[in-house]
């Protein structure tokens, strides 16, 4: 008889995991809608309840320059029916102070982005080349102010760190905290700052309305959106490169079955035709990993950008 309630316990358990999800799912964004990081949210989770045959609700929870969302992310009950969009931000909020949440705090579904930092201005502004940009931020520090995230936030740390590669104070530029490329690019259009140091798809709204222009990418290679911007190697000689990198994730927690489930359904969506199609169409960079490579990748990323961060004087 205990045989065989242990055995019908064990398969009513099985029954119940394998009807995962019974119903909807919260997808929290920790930035503003608008930014590509809500964009790259809401295809995903369009994808994705083909799949899981749920709805899947995109939830922007901005605030505390991304502490926010990615703590209800994090606090949320681990069943699988709360996912967020972590990004880059998580391996470095914890290093300036803003938080104690770190990449370990979660649950890895998958890496599914990355995109190189550029550097845009208005289109009406005096300076054609990030060189003439960089010498007027040296000879007048303090008049111009950039913008794109918040303090401490990956666009920040991307153009304080070549400041102090081309030997300027990093504090020569200051820094408006936004809660994202899409406010601080506003804002940068209605004069209210500078330069926007923030990826080519999050900029490309204004670039394309012609309100706005790259002067330059932080990768080796010029976007594909708009291949006549330079690399900062080309115009500077410099060897200064950095992304943005977006992970999908689930509470720490979380069942392995349910685990396995939603990354089976996400390597789905991101090998999908609509997937690459939209990612393509926007500029948005693509690269996967799964929970073993995609810990291993925040890691790395935690080590690297604390380092930086430490450099350029904005470690706690």
């Amino acid at each position: 008889m205990k045989r065989l309630l242990a055995t019908l316990l064990v398969a009513a358990a099985t029954t119940a995991h394998a009807q995962y999800p019974q119903r909807p799912i919260q997808l929290i964004v920790p930035w503003g809608a608008g930014g590509g990081t809500d964009a790259t949210a809401r295809i995903i989770g369009t994808l994705l309840e083909k799949d899981l045959k749920q709805p899947v609700n995109v939830v922007n929870r901005t605030g505390g320059s991304g502490v926010v969302g990615h703590d209800a992310i994090a606090k949320a009950p681990a069943d699988g029916y709360t996912l967020g969009l972590i990004t880059v931000e998580i391996t470095m909020m914890h290093h300036v102070g803003l938080t104690q949440l770190k990449h370990t705090d979660y649950t890895p579904i998958g890496l599914v982005n990355a995109d190189p930092a550029a550097i845009n201005v208005r289109s009406d502004s005096p300076y054609k080349s990030v060189k003439e940009l960089l010498g007027a931020i040296k000879a007048n520090p303090g008049k111009m102010k950039a913008s794109g995230t918040g303090q401490g936030g990956i666009w920040h740390l991307a153009i304080a760190g070549l400041l102090k590669q081309q030997g300027i104070d990093p504090n020569a530029l200051p820094w408006v905290p936004s809660n994202g490329a899409a406010p601080g690019m506003q804002d940068m259009v209605a004069g209210g700052v500078d330069v926007v140091p923030c990826s080519i798809p999050e900029a490309r709204a204004m670039i394309d309305s012609g309100k706005a222009r790259a002067l330059a990418i932080m990768d080796p290679n010029p976007p594909a959106l708009y291949p006549n911007v330079p690399t900062l190697q080309k115009e500077l000689g410099s060897d200064w490169a950095i992304a943005a990198w977006r992970v999908i994730a689930a509470p720490k927690g979380i069942p392995a079955d349910v685990q396995r489930t939603l990354v089976t359904a996400l390597k789905k969506v991101y090998d999908s035709k609509d997937y690459k199609d939209f990612m393509a169409s926007r500029g948005f960079g693509v690269v996967w990993a799964d929970p073993a490579g995609t810990t291993k990748f925040m890691a790395d990323s935690d080590a690297n950008l604390g380092a930086a961060l430490k450099a350029v004087g904005l470690a706690k």
